[in-house]
């Protein structure tokens, strides 16, 4: 059984599609590894009942096939509701949630064939890119489980790496699908803003930071998650339409030009290994016929940090601001999110205009690169995995970090501007952890960096490198 999880979630569904293997052999075998190693990597929370997640694989081999994801058994981050199960988002003010109904896109992943078993564990309201809540705990990396697994997708990038499931769904405000990735050896796309379309409640115009998006141990599985989560919905006015990403993947990169954007002119503090691990698979791509470019700064990181900070502020402060008010909850907020509010309820209207104002200057920079490069490359985080008690790195290579969140600077010139942005795994630490690289596009360009990405997956053996399962086991 041990072997078929290994397998990725395309070749999966394919053998369920053709009779090859069923969805309840699947399902055992996935719940087995649960039983196995989430006590020590704690990935996966709220899991459904065994038998009941048995019975839907069974009811799912004597039907048809309702779409690409048939039969595969899938954790939901636990930022997203899902009918009858526990919507946490870490916080013990909804420690005892249950969800209603499912969110667009897992009502758009159940209508693919899906079987959800249970959710994946998250920081509290996915803030910072450490899993870590008061609710579930924190959630350790597979690769040494004294380590973080990275955030917010953490408990998902961890569920893949550890053959618990076979592709996952993520989100991304900040780095939440590109660090997680990274530090799992996986795949993470932040797809184009718009592209998976939100049903959240609230303001639908003003915070565009957000998106949901795909995760999985290969590019491959990758876009077949997204072309299920993606497409027009009405109640998102930046939702839209584009050409599926499956055939996509498709096709050849020799002669493409990518642009390597490292530690930004030495603005993104760096730990030791980082840029070093990265550079040296610069060289694969140039042996697999693409250019690469080392670029000066194009754009000062520090307006491009001001903006974050405070766009991303204001938006936490619209969304959180109604548990704020409330003293009795407020009680129950972690300080990261007191200081979200609050530093979000300091701005003005024309203090958020002004960063806006910034956020387009860098959108328009990044055009112009666009149209020389193919896409940009940067590391997908600043730091390797460190030691899971940890709430946030104090300092990186002697610069102190201003605030819990300033470790993840690399990963927010594609965030702030809605670009889609692939992890890819770049290598490993001397230790054994993982490290990736970002592959960052202009909008739309969503299906030709998975098709980077998969010639990339093709052209190295990072996914042989599996987490050793023995060690895990409790």
């Amino acid at each position: 059984m041990s072997d078929m999880l290994n397998r990725s979630a395309v070749a999966l569904a394919a053998g369920i599609a053709h009779k090859e293997l069923s969805a309840e052999e699947l399902m055992r075998a996935s719940l087995e590894r649960i039983a196995e190693v989430n006590g020590t990597v704690n990935a996966v929370v709220s899991l459904r009942d065994a038998e009941d997640c048995i019975n839907d694989a069974r009811a799912a081999d004597n039907e048809t096939p309702k779409g690409p994801l048939h039969g595969l058994p899938v954790a939901i981050k636990d930022l997203a509701n899902v009918e009858g199960l526990l919507t946490s988002m870490g916080s013990p003010i909804f420690a005892n949630n249950i969800a209603q109904k499912d969110d667009l896109m897992v009502a758009r992943m159940k209508a693919a064939g899906a079987i959800v078993i249970g959710k994946t564990n998250t920081p509290e309201f996915g803030l910072g890119s450490h899993t870590f809540n008061p609710v579930h705990g924190a959630t350790r990396n597979p690769y040494d489980p004294t380590r973080s697994a990275g955030g917010s997708s953490g408990g998902a990038a961890a569920a893949l790496a550890a053959g618990m499931i076979p592709i996952a769904d993520g989100s991304d405000m900040m780095g939440s699908l590109r660090n997680p990735g990274a530090w799992n050896n996986v795949y993470g796309l932040r797809p184009t803003y718009g592209l998976v379309p939100l049903d959240m409640p609230g303001d639908v115009y003003l915070h565009q930071l957000a998106v949901a998006g795909p995760m999985g141990r290969s590019p491959a599985d990758v876009a077949m998650l997204l072309d299920v989560q993606a497409g027009l919905d009405p109640r998102d006015p930046h939702s839209f339409a584009q050409a599926p990403s499956v055939p996509q993947l498709e096709g050849d990169i020799k002669g493409m030009r990518l642009g390597w954007l490292g530690d930004w002119g030495g603005a993104y503090a760096m730990e030791a290994g980082v840029m070093a691990t990265c550079e040296t698979a610069l060289a694969q791509f140039e042996s697999m016929g693409v250019s690469v470019d080392k670029l000066e700064a194009p754009f000062p990181a520090e307006q491009i940090w001001d903006a974050w900070v405070g766009l991303r502020a204001f938006a936490n402060a619209g969304g959180k601001g109604a548990l704020y008010d409330n003293p009795d909850l407020r009680a129950m907020l972690k300080d990261d999110a007191i200081w979200e509010i609050e530093t979000g309820r300091a701005l003005s209207a024309m203090d958020v205009h002004r960063l806006s104002v910034i956020r387009s200057q860098w959108f328009a920079k990044l055009n112009g690169l666009f149209a020389q490069y193919d896409a940009l490359l940067l590391p997908s985080a600043q730091v390797w995995p460190f030691p899971v008690e940890w709430k946030s790195p104090r300092d990186i290579a002697g610069r102190a970090m201003d605030t819990y969140h300033r470790w993840m600077e690399v990963v927010i010139p594609a965030s702030l501007v809605g670009v889609p942005c692939l992890n890819i795994p770049a290598g490993f630490s001397e230790t054994g952890l993982p490290m990736g690289m970002q592959v960052m596009g202009p909008r739309h360009s969503d299906g030709k960096l998975l098709r980077i990405g998969q010639r990339w997956h093709e052209a190295n053996d990072f996914a042989a490198h599996k987490p050793d399962l023995d060690a895990l086991k409790g």
